[in-house]
């Protein structure tokens, strides 16, 4: 298995980098400007290799440029410290919003021009809040039936976040909807509440990709829900990269994701 991570999980070692123009609809996708102090996108790829990683998940907010010069320095970064970029993460717009949703696939399609540019296996494109209606279903899957086409060297993903893919009916209505042309990222912490099991259970066999979030107990990982939800993930034959995510207090990033990376062997080897 595919010792992966993603940028978010080091956003403060990446300086709190975000793009001032990373946002669908314009300006900046996340509050909090960089503080100038961080590791650059490219030196992460060789950091990652001494570590023991051996692929990564990026957020699209942590590229500072998609000039084709820099794309070309980042890919060869990741091929010389031999790490696979398994996923770009499209970390905003609203495919669901008919408001918008034309502009946005539009957005869309742009940085999967960017995933494929820089050799991603994968690309995750994010939902929205609209309720998931027969005909909102329909139009959706056609938006992401009709990217994936537009851009068949990277494999679209979506992924069981926000309001519209919030539960595991809506997750396998959109992956049956789109018939195998879109894939499955699944988060084990997105969800919560006493039906999170089942639910994640409900969508684990078609999962290609993970981010394994452990959430917090307090200050401290809470191991015993992120154990539950690796077994299930294990249980359902899960064998793609596991991206640790790690976004709690203590700004030792390494150390938590060292400490997330440990369970994940565990259940992973049956030790």
């Amino acid at each position: 298995m595919q010792r992966c991570v993603s940028t978010w999980s080091l956003h403060r070692t990446l300086g709190r980098f975000v793009a001032p123009d990373s946002a669908a609809l314009g300006g900046s996708s996340r509050p909090g400007p960089s503080n100038g102090e961080g590791m650059s996108l490219l030196d992460l790829p060789q950091v990652l290799t001494q570590r023991g990683y051996n692929a990564l998940h990026i957020c699209h907010f942590h590229l500072p440029s998609r000039d084709d010069a820099y794309l070309a320095q980042l890919r060869d970064a990741l091929a010389e410290a031999e790490i696979d970029l398994d996923t770009l993460l499209i970390d905003d717009g609203d495919l669901t919003d008919p408001a918008t949703a034309e502009q946005v696939e539009t957005w869309v399609s742009e940085w999967l021009d960017v995933a494929e540019a820089l050799g991603a296996t994968r690309a995750r494109v994010m939902a929205g809040n609209t309720a998931l209606t027969p005909e909102s279903l329909h139009t959706y899957a056609e938006r992401l039936q009709r990217l994936a086409a537009n851009h068949p060297n990277v494999r679209i993903v979506i992924e069981n976040w926000l309001g519209t893919l919030s539960n595991a009916q809506a997750i396998n209505a959109v992956l049956d909807e789109t018939g195998g042309s879109v894939g499955l990222l699944i988060d084990l912490g997105n969800w919560r509440g006493p039906e999170k099991y089942d639910e994640l259970a409900r969508i684990a066999p078609r999962a290609e990709t993970c981010h394994a979030k452990c959430h917090f107990d307090g200050e401290r990982l809470d191991m015993e829900d992120f154990r539950r939800s690796l077994h299930i993930l294990n249980d359902a034959g899960f064998s793609g990269p596991l991206a640790l995510i790690y976004d709690g207090a203590d700004d030792d990033e390494w150390a938590q994701l060292d400490a997330e990376y440990d369970e994940v062997r565990r259940v992973f080897n049956g030790t």
